[in-house]
């Protein structure tokens, strides 16, 4: 049976807790908006249930204990191909098994939920490195990124206890939405920004001008030609990465 959801994590754990309820397999789980139907069968829509999802989460927990659940999560936020029937797969072989199957390796989806999250923890790490902000003439500092998985949702802990008392937006320039922090709270809000290299300038304070200028006037200052090495410099700073770099 195949079953599509709203697109959200809660969506997806409701939409694998009715497969079970019901008892059918699910031959596949895909998000509602990019179902692509075929000539024969009927997609069973599974709508987003709080008390489901949390069900399935504690069941994981009680099974494999929480960083099961947060696997789960990190590997939906991957956005790769198939990554719900990836997930639904270690679901199934949970509730199969008498024992916890969380760092079992000989398990192919184990082992593939397990790079998975290496990677987002990867590009998270990133994202702390090099997020730049820029500050604006109403006091609002923005940083726009194009992280290769929707990471977004996992940066509030650390850039909230890093800049507690500024107002700043992260914008997900690829996904089109961000996430706002105001002192001790944040949101996350879609806009309209446009994919670019930094923000426009006419929004810039003048010292945020001055200061970029300083910057790259250091970093001119400090380079030594004769020693350049870009291929080691990539792989410290990919070149995805230096377009959002105002130091350069």
């Amino acid at each position: 049976m195949t079953f599509t959801y709203d697109g959200s994590f809660e969506g997806l754990l409701s939409a694998i807790f009715e497969s079970f309820r019901i008892k059918a397999a699910a031959e596949e789980i895909v998000e509602e908006s990019s179902f692509q139907p075929g000539l024969f069968g009927n997609p069973v829509f599974v709508p987003s249930n709080r008390a489901q999802s949390q069900r399935v989460k504690a069941g994981l927990s009680q099974r494999c204990g929480p960083k099961a659940v947060e696997m789960l999560y990190h590997a939906f936020l991957s956005e790769q191909p198939q990554v719900e029937m990836l997930i639904y797969r270690f679901v199934k072989l949970t509730v199969s098994s008498p024992e916890n199957i969380l760092d079992n390796f000989r398990e192919p989806v184990v082992l593939q939920l397990h790079r998975i999250q290496k990677q987002i923890h990867r590009e998270v790490h990133r994202m702390h490195a090099f997020v730049r902000f820029q500050q604006t003439e109403d006091g609002l500092f923005i940083a726009l990124i194009t992280p290769d998985f929707n990471v977004l949702p996992l940066l509030p802990p650390h850039f909230t206890e890093r800049y507690p008392a500024f107002r700043w937006l992260i914008y997900d320039a690829k996904r089109k939405y961000g996430l706002y922090y105001e002192p001790h709270q944040y949101h996350f809000v879609t806009l309209s920004f446009a994919q670019q290299r930094t923000i426009s300038e006419e929004l810039l304070t003048t010292a945020e001008k001055d200061y970029q200028q300083l910057w790259q006037t250091y970093f001119r200052s400090v380079d030594i030609p004769e020693r350049r090495n870009l291929k080691l410099h990539l792989q410290h700073v990919p070149k995805r990465f230096l377009k959002y770099l105002v130091e350069i």
